[in-house]
């Protein structure tokens, strides 16, 4: 069961949560945009190692929560309400994929030097080719699972019981899910501290992590497969100029 004063090791994993995998993201994602550019090899090669990264830290929060007696129901790995799970499954995925198109969309309007963060890993980091498509796809499948366990199944539980209260859960998971997108920028931190209060909403009201894992996994899959699509400008030299970039887009 859980208790209400922190243990020494969950006290480590929200410190390593809060501070060292925030920093690390964004050092490692400034490293990589001050690239000229990215081969398919490095692309491949940052998908796997994040891959391994997200699988390793969620296996050590299971261990240390299942050495704690913390159950699967307290960790949303569970189906208490299956119709509305379903029902809210489809309802959020569809929204926040009809949102990414809209908003890549309305991007891709603008001239490139406007598309921020987003355009520059759209050219640098998302998937340019089928293979790297491929395993895109086992990314986003990882990131979905593993993000919403560690921080809308783990830290939320973690801090609605120490406060005993779930509003608590949901706004401590939320802050610790947008810190961990430090790399995107001001903007970037506050749109996931939106979603993540929805999607921490979402687990209280179903018990689940299935409906926030769907939408995570169609919301990141949309920006990276649509996003690389229609904000990749391939970089320019000399005498081309804005409207040449303009033309790449349509």
């Amino acid at each position: 069961m859980l208790h209400s004063i922190m243990p020494w090791d969950f006290a480590l994993i929200l410190v390593l949560l809060g501070v060292v995998v925030p920093w690390r993201g964004a050092v490692r994602v400034r490293r990589l945009l001050r690239q000229p550019q990215l081969s398919t090899a490095d692309r491949l090669a940052l998908y796997a190692s994040t891959i391994a990264f997200q699988w390793f830290a969620s296996g050590i929060v299971l261990w240390r929560s299942m050495a704690r007696g913390i159950s699967l129901s307290q960790l949303a790995l569970a189906i208490p309400k299956p119709e509305l799970t379903l029902i809210l499954a489809v309802a959020v995925s569809a929204l926040v994929v009809t949102n990414q198109i809209v908003a890549i969309r309305r991007l891709s309007k603008m001239p490139p030097d406007r598309h921020g963060i987003l355009g520059e890993m759209a050219r640098k980091v998302m998937p340019q080719n089928m293979v790297e498509s491929l395993a895109f796809v086992a990314l986003v499948t990882t990131v979905a699972l593993c993000e919403e366990f560690i921080y809308r199944g783990f830290v939320q539980a973690i801090f609605e019981n120490a406060a005993g209260s779930a509003v608590a859960g949901i706004v401590a998971s939320a802050i610790f899910f947008s810190t961990a997108h430090l790399y995107q920028g001001k903007r970037g931190l506050a749109t996931t501290l939106f979603v993540g209060l929805i999607f921490a909403g979402i687990r209280v009201w179903t018990g689940s992590l299935i409906p926030t894992m769907a939408a995570h996994f169609a919301a990141d899959l949309c920006a990276g497969l649509i996003g690389a699509k229609w904000l990749r400008v391939p970089l320019q030299t000399g005498s081309e100029d804005l409207a040449s970039e303009e033309s790449a887009l349509r």
